[in-house]
């Protein structure tokens, strides 16, 4: 509550001090509060167990999180965590699809079917806008502002951004809202601008396998996700021209530092701003 995390981030704490509990308990002498001995210890089983150090990060985050608060309530004398180091975490280059790609994953879902025009819809605002699939699948349908080319995203604690929408997407959120959407609501009423068919949000599962089906039909054979087409949007941004503030902006990150990753783009470019550019070249 007081850190504002979205529900996602409470399963995932909830799921790693689970995970700690049980190997605590385990310990050999379970009876003794945990230090920063048992600490170390769990962490090395996680590496053992072939965690990654992203991975194995949010679960010393959890415990962190854990002992702070219990120090600052006054229940503990001291926090074990103080001095744990968190893993190094190196940056992983992210996937995207190129133009052509991007192009027949849009229009792969069956325009035929309500929910064909439900996912197509939902495809070409995730790529128009660069959101995350949970700030897409929890959007009413007064957050677009068809008028104005604009949504509101309500991100990572409860901040709200304004994005731009091209054409082509108001255009295709359009057709959905005008006859998929009552197809598939049959004269239920929500607030969620997506719905299934039972007259529910769509959720980030359902959409996930929606995303997975449109890339089998585009002939996409590498891993797909949400998430890349988050990337792809804020790939093509760069490619374009689109500085890195404004990028950072839009995707809704707090530090640019977070955004830096997609300077690889700008990097890859470099050859053909030389040879454009230079007058030797």
């Amino acid at each position: 509550m007081e850190k504002g995390l979205s529900a996602n981030s409470l399963d995932a704490y909830s799921r790693d001090l689970a995970a700690f509990r049980i190997f605590a308990e385990k310990s050999s002498d379970s009876s003794r509060y945990p230090d920063a001995e048992l600490l170390v210890s769990y962490l090395n089983s996680l590496y053992e167990k072939g965690l990654d150090s992203r991975s194995i990060a949010r679960h010393l985050s959890a415990m962190r999180g854990l002992f702070r608060y219990l120090q600052t309530e006054g229940k503990i004398p001291n926090d074990p965590t103080e001095h744990l180091e968190t893993p190094k975490q190196w940056s992983k280059l992210p996937k995207y699809l190129n133009r052509e790609e991007i192009e027949r994953l849009v229009a792969a879902p069956e325009k035929t079917k309500p929910s064909g025009l439900r996912d197509h819809a939902m495809l070409e605002l995730l790529y128009a806008t660069g959101m995350r699939v949970s700030e897409l699948v929890q959007l009413r349908s007064s957050a677009l502002d068809d008028r104005m080319g604009l949504v509101r995203v309500t991100g990572k604690g409860n901040k709200q951004r304004l994005i731009p929408v091209h054409e082509r997407a108001l255009g295709a959120v359009r057709d959905y809202a005008h006859t998929a959407r009552p197809a598939l609501l049959k004269g239920r009423s929500s607030p969620a601008l997506f719905v299934t068919a039972r007259g529910g949000p769509m959720t980030r599962e359902a959409f996930w396998a929606a995303v997975k089906a449109a890339g089998r039909r585009a002939g996409i054979s590498h891993q797909i996700s949400p998430h890349v087409l988050r990337h792809t949007f804020a790939t093509h941004l760069l490619e374009g021209g689109a500085d890195l503030r404004s990028v950072q902006a839009m995707l809704g990150h707090s530090d640019i530092s977070t955004t830096e990753i997609y300077t690889h783009v700008v990097r890859s470019r470099l050859r053909d701003t030389i040879d454009r550019h230079h007058p030797r070249a």
